[in-house]
This record gives structure tokens, sequence and C-alpha cells, in this order.
């Protein structure tokens, strides 16, 4: 009997690790109007057939998926990864992150700017942030803060 009780809790303590590490963003939403008309590419809404989604860092797909679990809907980028040709006719910097499948810019529909920008401030895994005036979109990536920065660093209207 005694062994029967332990099997059980063993049981319910390994159920409830691999759940432990089943990422929220799983249960997020991909439906309404402000996501009709879009594709997906590698299960990621993108805005166009231009849009890279297939080159995303590990580090990053988990902060994307950060977003949607904490939001409960999905993220619809409209800049993931570019080669040196595309970053420069978007006027990337030269060494932007986006060439180094570390960077996306992206929007949430139904989800006001204000609040993706205060989530990422308090988000540790996010190590840039661009908030764009006049777009609808932010810009993450997953460099490495630097010492002693305890958010991540701003640029471009933040």
């Amino acid at each position: 009997m005694l062994r029967l009780i332990r099997l059980c809790f063993a049981i319910v303590g390994l159920a409830g690790a691999i759940a432990a590490c089943v990422p929220m963003a799983m249960f997020a939403s991909g439906s309404g109007s402000g996501y009709s008309g879009l594709r997906s590419d590698w299960g990621t809404y993108v805005t166009s057939s231009t849009v890279n989604a297939f080159c995303l860092s590990p580090k990053l797909r988990f902060l994307i998926w950060e977003f949607e679990g904490h939001f409960g809907k999905k993220v619809v980028m409209n800049s993931g990864y570019r080669d040196a040709h595309h970053n420069s006719a978007a006027g990337g910097a030269e060494r932007s992150y986006h060439t180094k499948c570390m960077a996306a810019d992206f929007y949430i529909p139904g989800v006001d700017k204000q609040r993706l920008i205060a989530f990422a401030m308090r988000t540790g895994s996010v190590g840039g942030l661009g908030c764009y005036p006049g777009r609808k979109f932010i810009h993450v990536d997953v460099r490495d803060r630097p010492r002693g920065y305890n958010r991540p660093v701003t640029f471009s209207g933040c």
C-alpha cells in the first residue's frame, strides 16, 4: 500500500514538472478580426511574405512566447530575420540584431502598444527595446544587457 501511495505521488510530481514546461503561449488566441488576412510563417503570424519568422534564436522564440502567454494572444511579426540586403533596404543598423536572428518587430492585435512596452520593460529576457512613435509595433531583441542594467537598452522613442 505504501508503495502505491509513493508511486501516485511520483506520478503527480512528474506530471506537475512536465506541465510547468509547457509555455502558456500554447493557449494564446490567434482569432478575431485583427488576424484576418494574415499568413502564418512557422507558427507565427506575419504581416507579409517578406517577413522571416523561421530564423529566430531559441531565446527570442521563448521571449515571443512570454508575450503571447502574458496577453493570451498571438503576436503579429512585422520584421524578423533580415539578410544584409533586406536589412539595408529596411534602413536597419549595420550590426542589427535582425541579421543575427535575435530581434523581432511585432504587435498584438487588440493590445495597446503602451501595455506591450510596459511588459517589455519588466521582462528580464528583453535586452533591447525600440518603440517607434507613430508605428503600432515594438522592437525587441535578446542582446545581453550591459552590466548593471536592470531594464532593456532602449532606443527610438521609448
